[in-house]
């Protein structure tokens, strides 16, 4: 059973942590082979699903030590059917491994919760295409149908909620967004952008948000941005616009390069995780709603270690 499905504890305002790039973590820093990026695969091996929990165990420790609440977003980004299919997973193979994939978040949130630092549980969605292109687009019905796999496992799991990723056009973030509402599960949407702000579809984020909005009745608990540089997507957050008030979580990458530039590098570039700080510092000053913290592509536990720092500095100043 859920623990915190009919009541979200982010939404209260409190700041939560989450974790770092993981895919480009287990990839770049654990020596790990992931194909198509698919970090649910190691849960087939004790060799693997240890390197998952000593990843994640970097993360949920710096929310406990910092009495900082924490979303525990499982490996689960490819684990949708067309991704799955490719590393010769069947739809039984597949539901079992979303499913043990909450099982080691479950795990973690009973070995390092406590009253200070709460521990949300959500079901990890990626895109069913790729996460930099808008490819393979479906219409909004066809979306809902395709998604709905995914979250009707989670949905019986301990799950508390699911979290759309690099979400590159609004017709897959709807339907995505409908088929959590039919499944009773919360969602949170998280968009990808371009270095001029806007998503690859050249939708702004505002016309993003505001057209899933309009097609569902507002159901999605929040919106995030992920996958982009703050540097990319600052300008295109003003406060004082009303659709802001529905964005609450960050998960920048480390590195100002395009997602051209990163689809061709052969390196990691892991930028500068002070930089990075001051930066999340600064976007939590100016919307002081942004309380889910986390990385994206080149981050991880430095680089949330010194968004936490500087946040809590800034807020106890």
């Amino acid at each position: 059973m859920s623990k915190y499905r009919h009541r979200l504890p982010q939404l209260d305002g409190r700041l939560f942590l989450t974790d770092g790039g993981i895919e480009t973590s287990l990839i770049f820093l654990d020596g790990f082979e992931l194909p198509y990026f698919a970090a649910f695969d190691l849960l087939k091996t004790e060799k693997g699903r240890k390197g998952l929990l000593d990843y994640y165990t970097r993360y949920a420790t710096l929310a406990r030590d910092n009495k900082l609440g924490f979303v525990l977003e499982s490996p689960t980004w490819r684990a949708n059917r067309d991704w799955a299919e490719k590393l010769g997973y069947d739809a039984d193979a597949l539901a079992g491994a979303n499913r043990d994939a909450i099982r080691l978040m479950t795990e973690i949130r009973q070995k390092y919760e406590t009253r200070e630092s709460p521990m949300v549980i959500s079901g990890c969605i990626g895109p069913r295409g790729d996460g930099y292109q808008p490819d393979k687009l479906m219409t909004v019905d066809e979306a809902e149908r395709y998604h709905a796999e995914q979250i009707a496992t989670f949905a019986d799991t301990e799950a508390d909620m699911v979290t759309a990723i690099t979400m590159n056009y609004v017709e897959e973030a709807t339907g995505l967004a409908r088929a959590a509402a039919k499944a009773g599960v919360p969602c949170a949407i998280s968009f990808t952008v371009e270095t001029d702000g806007k998503l690859p579809t050249g939708q702004t984020l505002r016309e993003a948000v505001e057209s899933v909005d309009a097609a569902t009745g507002n159901f999605p608990a929040y919106y995030m941005i992920n996958c982009a540089h703050p540097t990319h997507f600052e300008d295109a957050l003003d406060a004082g616009d009303p659709w802001t008030k529905r964005l609450r979580g960050i998960r920048a990458n480390a590195s100002k390069r395009s997602h051209a530039e990163l689809d061709a590098a052969p390196d990691l570039d892991a930028g500068d995780p002070v930089e990075l700080g001051r930066q999340y510092a600064e976007l939590t000053r100016r919307l002081g709603h942004l309380n889910v913290l986390g990385g994206c592509c080149g981050t991880d536990h430095r680089h949330v270690e010194q968004i936490c720092h500087a946040v809590t500095r800034r807020l106890a100043a």
